[in-house]
């Protein structure tokens, strides 16, 4: 259900903010040409852990992985329409690289485990046990602008063909 609280975001310019990448180095989503899909998720577990207590409880917190995987596979056309894709989470670097790894992701994923592009854009978050969580959204970027906002996302594990989707349309 949507909280309205991703309604201010359409039309915001990107802040001048720097976030680090799985693939090193770090990216400033204001300054990347063209249009590039930056999808939010609040976590990505590990097969060897377990998910934090309450997790499956909140409205929109499982799917990270599927999200992920759906995004991975639908790359290349993605590609073919010269728009790049790029993740977002709240989790540190070396977790995502760890699931990037894991997985074949092949796109950069973005750390704000500061919460610093989370703050200065307002997007919606949760909290579990003192921890906070980006909800899941999508954010279509054009030279710095958002153009178009997903959000609330769901389901997760089918939301790359629906940016597809809409993309091509």
């Amino acid at each position: 259900e949507d909280d309205g609280a991703a309604d201010h975001l359409l039309g915001m310019r990107v802040p001048p903010i720097a976030l680090p990448s799985t693939a090193g180095g770090e990216v400033r989503l204001d300054v990347l040409p063209g249009r590039t899909v930056l999808f939010c998720y609040p976590r990505t577990g590990r097969p060897d852990e377990e998910l934090p207590p309450g997790w499956n409880a909140i409205p929109g917190a499982r799917g990270c992985t599927p999200e992920t995987c759906g995004f991975r596979d639908r790359d290349e056309q993605f590609g073919d329409l010269g728009v790049r894709v790029l993740a977002l989470s709240t989790q540190e670097t070396d977790y995502q690289r760890e699931m990037a790894a894991r997985l074949d992701v092949r796109f950069e994923v973005l750390s704000d485990a500061e919460l610093t592009l989370v703050r200065a854009l307002r997007l919606p978050t949760f909290e579990l046990d003192g921890t906070t969580f980006v909800k899941r959204l999508t954010l279509v970027i054009s030279d710095g602008r958002i153009d178009h906002v997903f959000y609330p996302v769901f389901p997760p594990d089918t939301h790359a063909g629906e940016v597809l989707d809409w993309l091509r349309a």
